[in-house]
């Protein structure tokens, strides 16, 4: 099931490789709707304002954890392009034991503040107990979501992208089948909400750790591998770090961003919680095809071949901007439609909130598309650090403006839903100025 990505036709070996990570996330978005949709339609408007505000504030905690994966599957691809084994053994040891740590620091963290973090987020008190009851649930699925990731990016630094989607898949289907199963039988609300997405993790998390021992022998650290030398150590913490800070700081902003929209009360945040899903749905192709892009990248940087990594960003633009384009059209019109898939009839302006929402983003998901273009060529040719410069651009201007305009009566809430493409194109224009005076990139 690997797949040389230093070899083949560019735009193909793209796409099928980053076929069955599109067609994982969008599974992995299966389980997360699965909660919105069978508590906005079983509990209520405020059990869907409390797992939506919940969801915003695990993925901003699980980023830190795919971050780390991220960049140390990068390093990891790298030498596996130049074909050299045992400092990837190394990076494979260096990185496990290291995200591990982090891990376990994170889970404990978390769990000694849950008050002060729902406090942060200025969580409604009418909601207050049942955002308590989900997170305090969901907190326990932090490691087998490092358990995921980090195998997951392992195994597409070495071109398999398939193995992880069939265990995502096995887990989406579990999570829709234990949510039913603990919210509409057993009557256990949001926490049965939880415990469905927990179990799932579990079992996505633990069944590909082992596949990997099992089926990939080359992973195995040798001696020499167990006492990495500081270069390698170093390398693996540099890039790891670099992308962890770039995922948290952007989900940091969503965070803040969502404790800007709980301040306009359950309406708003109802139509958030939605509109999120459905928006995070719509782009989250274009965004795993931009990691996805990143491993073609790394891989082909690390084999010297300039000619494909140059050939494979003009193709990647193409392709990302050509889905974007058709997407944006489907968001627009279909925008009412979509938020009646979460909200009944009746809340009507939980819907209009939720469209209105939905056609500003919409419009602009190019944006967004050239945006995960750049952080992926940037982690790709090791300079992770470019993403996280480019993630405080978009990040920083689209808290900033929305913390600016929210409060103006004539505008309000829109004020935040404009943010957020205008910090997307700012970030754009830098990474695409920043391009030629990179010298990696200058090398090519």
């Amino acid at each position: 099931m690997k797949k040389d990505l230093t070899q083949g036709n560019v735009t193909g070996t793209m796409l099928l490789f980053a076929g069955p990570m599109i067609l994982g996330n969008l599974l992995q978005q299966c389980y997360n709707i699965a909660d919105t949709l069978i508590v906005g339609r079983c509990l209520g408007a405020s059990a869907l304002a409390a797992v939506g505000s919940a969801y915003t504030l695990m993925t901003f905690l699980t980023s830190i954890i795919i971050g780390l994966c991220m960049g140390s599957g990068a390093v990891i691809s790298i030498y596996y392009g130049k074909r050299e084994m045992e400092k990837m053994k190394k990076s494979v040891f260096a990185s496990f034991f290291f995200i591990s740590f982090v891990t376990i620091l994170l889970t404990v963290l978390v769990f000694a503040a849950i008050h002060p973090i729902l406090h942060v987020l200025q969580v409604p008190e009418n909601i207050y107990g049942l955002m308590y009851e989900y997170v305090w649930v969901v907190f326990f699925g932090i490691v087998f979501v490092f358990f995921y990731n980090y195998f997951a990016f392992l195994l597409r630094a070495l071109g398999n992208s398939m193995i992880p989607l069939c265990f995502l898949g096995v887990a989406a289907v579990l999570n829709i089948f234990l949510d039913i199963l603990f919210v509409v039988n057993f009557h256990m609300g949001v926490g049965g909400a939880a415990f469905a997405t927990v179990l799932s993790q579990a079992v996505s998390g633990v069944g590909i750790g082992i596949y990997t021992w099992v089926k990939e022998p080359e992973l195995h650290p040798q001696k020499g591998a167990l006492f990495p030398d500081k270069k390698t150590v170093s390398e693996v913490v540099h890039n790891s770090v670099a992308a962890c800070v770039q995922q948290s700081v952007m989900n940091f902003g969503i965070l803040m961003i969502q404790g800007l929209v709980n301040s306009f009360g359950t309406v708003v945040m109802a139509a958030f919680a939605a509109a999120v899903k459905i928006d995070s749905f719509a782009y989250m192709p274009a965004q795993e095809f931009g990691n996805a892009f990143s491993l073609f990248i790394s891989q082909n940087y690390g084999a010297g071949a300039k000619v494909r990594v140059r050939d494979g960003m003009k193709k990647a633009a193409v392709v990302s901007m050509g889905f974007c384009s058709v997407i944006s059209v489907g968001i627009f019109v279909l925008a009412p439609r979509l938020m009646g898939i979460f909200i009944q009839a009746g809340e009507v302006q939980i819907i209009q909130a939720g469209v209105e929402y939905l056609r500003i983003e919409g419009v602009f998901y190019c944006g967004i598309g050239l945006l995960f273009l750049l952080y992926g060529f940037y982690r790709g040719v090791g300079k992770s650090e470019m993403s996280l410069v480019l993630t405080v651009l978009s990040l920083g201007t689209r808290v900033l403006l929305a913390y600016l305009l929210a409060p103006l009566p004539q505008i309000g809430v829109l004020g935040i839903w404009w943010a957020i493409p205008i910090g997307w194109f700012i970030a754009d224009t830098a990474g695409i100025l920043c391009l030629k005076r990179v010298k990696e990139i200058n090398t090519l």
